[in-house]
């Protein structure tokens, strides 16, 4: 069924289109699943040398912003906001980058990179600089219990 782009997010309705949301491969293999806002997957990229979230709205089939209805770009910029101000606040940094690139992973997500002028890509952009350093599991757990109870009041649906 083929839906006008403006009218994606409010004709259909919310459930019958996260109902065939499936996130991309890459996503899974890079990033550990933080839980569900509203409308996002909210993701934590498993690289150590950067606080990273990715959110990922859970629409079926959406690569571009002007994909997502009125209603649904509001609320991505609204929960990238609040990821983002939350991250800067739980891990500290100098300047929150944000961007949604989808060159390799065409399915809409969008990056929120707490930098610092310290870390080992400043002041140039994170992506591509090079390979990521998972957590190890101490650190990745105490990361996503960090973030799953700052972020339980703004509707994070864990895991």
């Amino acid at each position: 069924m083929t839906v006008p782009l403006a009218a994606r997010s409010t004709v259909m309705g919310s459930d019958s289109l996260m109902s065939s949301f499936v996130l991309h491969p890459q996503l899974s293999r890079d990033c550990v699943h933080v839980g569900d806002l509203p409308l996002s997957r909210l993701l934590l990229l498993n690289d150590s040398r950067y606080p990273w979230l990715v959110l990922v709205p859970r629409r079926a089939d959406v690569t571009e912003l002007f994909e997502l209805g009125p209603g649904d770009r509001s609320m991505l910029l609204d929960e990238t906001c609040q990821a983002g101000e939350r991250l800067l606040h739980l891990c500290g940094g100098d300047k929150l980058n944000v961007g949604a690139l989808g060159n390799l992973v065409p399915q809409l997500h969008v990056h929120v990179v707490a930098r610092s002028a310290g870390d080992p890509a400043w002041p140039g952009p994170v992506w591509g600089h090079s390979a990521a350093r998972p957590y190890d599991e101490q650190t990745l757990s105490d990361r996503l219990a960090l973030l799953r109870g700052d972020l339980a009041g703004a509707g994070l649906d864990e895991p």
